[in-house]
């Protein structure tokens, strides 16, 4: 069995590329959206600075991308809120298996979005403009849904997969020499 997890351990880069990839969207559209807003609330004191029409929506909607992509990074850490009251009372073993029962229920949302946010984006928001910009899509509205759905599915098949790695293969300690 623990052949099995050595394999797949090698795909292991693939999920902190996945994750480095979602940390540096999340900071460029925290950039924009600190760029877009001073440039705005600035051109509203200041005659020669545009204080664009589209600001507060383009604004909404990489806060939109940076929410749900900042969830799915929490993912990966383990840094979601979670009820943690009773651990210290409840066995190890019951412990990991409702860890695996939420990490499952946490898999089928993403799948969710996936499924329901293309659905969105691709029928209700490929009808709709954005007000201030016509030319654009609403599509782009109700796209960060479906991404981080993916990424979400990226970083709970991650967790759920380190688990089991707990269950069925007991780590070796290594000693090193002089220590005793």
């Amino acid at each position: 069995m623990s052949g099995f997890f050595e394999k797949v351990d090698k795909i292991k880069p693939a999920f902190d590329i996945t994750y480095k990839i979602v940390l540096f969207l999340c900071k460029l559209l925290l950039i924009v959206d600190i760029l877009i807003t001073t440039m705005s609330v600035i051109g509203r004191y200041i005659p020669f600075i545009p204080d664009p029409a589209w600001s507060e929506e383009v604004v909404l909607t990489c806060m939109s991308y940076m929410a749900v992509l900042a969830a799915a990074l929490a993912i990966r850490r383990g840094a979601h809120i979670r009820m943690t009251a009773f651990d210290r009372y409840l066995p190890k073993g019951l412990l990991l298996v409702l860890d695996i029962l939420a990490d499952l229920c946490v898999l089928g949302l993403s799948i969710v979005m996936i499924v329901v946010g293309w659905k969105y984006a691709a029928g209700l928001g490929a009808k709709g403009t954005y007000v201030s910009m016509p030319k654009v899509s609403r599509f782009w509205m109700y796209f960060p849904i479906p991404v981080a759905g993916v990424a979400m599915l990226i970083f709970e098949l991650e967790t759920i997969y380190n688990h089991l790695k707990k269950i069925f293969v007991k780590e070796k300690i290594s000693v090193k020499e002089g220590e005793a």
